[in-house]
């Protein structure tokens, strides 16, 4: 048995949670897959994965060994990646990494062109708003929206965006409208999980910066779900430009306070930091600037 395509397919295996995810990403079939997990563990003479019928984990051994898989696998990939740069071939697999609802409104339309443009790339796209390590989950480039990057990391700026404080023209007619950011404590907010500062909203107005402490009806770690409960009346939220400059522009929401600014972060792509970058990611970077170039949303 090829211990390389034992090693590939244990790994992908732990990557994808599933023998059949595992299958799909591999391009073979799922028994072909267990077959090779079996095998694997025969020769070792050790269980690597403990099996049930609603989830697999690694045993203890199999921690181990994942490790050992992967840096192996990454110093192939390395290998491989050093001889293309040389030659200038943008040639395999990109993995990607961006926040869910920007990955879904602002990248989505972008990968047929890129791999249009670039038919010996394939890309592998996950979507989580959960902070990542770029290097040690095996991403070549991550989309971050963030204050500043790692310092750890190379990245490059694509563009920027604000959080905008908004509410639906029926909130504000039934509840009243805000004249300073201390009103928002006693009205309804709706709250983000993943922001910086969680309920305390920070501002910067005429007088200087201001924070106020919130007791939000509503916590979740979606975005979109904060834009429709707001749009459908239900209370204040503080979300980025790039989401709903649509409903700013339709009139769906209202911005309240503008003469308060909120944070502004930068839009990033992110890799890692190594001694040189392989065509097929530095393509994707450049691709991903000249994309966004233009501003697509309000500033």
């Amino acid at each position: 048995m090829d211990r390389f395509l034992e090693m590939q397919t244990f790994v992908a295996v732990v990557e994808a949670g599933s023998f059949v995810r595992a299958a799909e990403s591999l391009q073979i079939s799922k028994p072909a897959v267990s077959r090779h997990i079996g095998e694997l563990e025969a020769r070792l003479g050790v269980r690597l994965l403990q099996r049930t019928t609603r989830r697999l984990s690694l045993t203890q051994e199999g921690e181990v060994f994942h490790a050992r898989c992967r840096a192996v696998l990454g110093e192939l990939e390395e290998a491989e990646s050093e001889l293309t740069s040389r030659t200038g071939q943008a040639i395999g697999v990109v993995r990607v990494n961006a926040p869910l609802s920007f990955g879904i409104l602002h990248l989505a339309a972008l990968w047929g062109e890129f791999m249009e443009r670039n038919p010996q790339v394939r890309l592998e796209v996950m979507l989580s708003d959960r902070l990542i390590d770029v290097i040690e989950e095996g991403f070549d480039v991550s989309v971050r929206i963030a204050d500043l990057p790692g310092s750890s990391l190379v990245s490059r700026k694509l563009s920027s965006t604000r959080l905008v404080l908004c509410a639906a023209p029926r909130y504000l007619q039934r509840a009243g409208t805000p004249a300073h950011p201390a009103d928002l404590a006693s009205h309804t907010t709706l709250s983000y999980n993943y922001l910086a500062h969680g309920d305390v909203w920070h501002f910067t107005g005429p007088e200087g910066p201001v924070e106020v402490r919130l007791q939000p009806v509503l916590h979740t770690n979606s975005g979109d779900t904060c834009r429709v409960a707001a749009i459908q009346g239900h209370g204040i939220v503080l979300q980025p430009s790039f989401l709903v400059g649509p409903d700013l522009a339709s009139g769906a929401l209202v911005e309240i306070l503008p003469q308060f600014r909120s944070v502004e972060f930068g839009i990033y792509a992110i890799f890692a930091t190594r001694k040189f970058v392989t065509p097929k990611v530095r393509l994707l970077i450049d691709f991903l600037a000249a994309a966004f170039e233009k501003p697509r949303w309000p500033a």
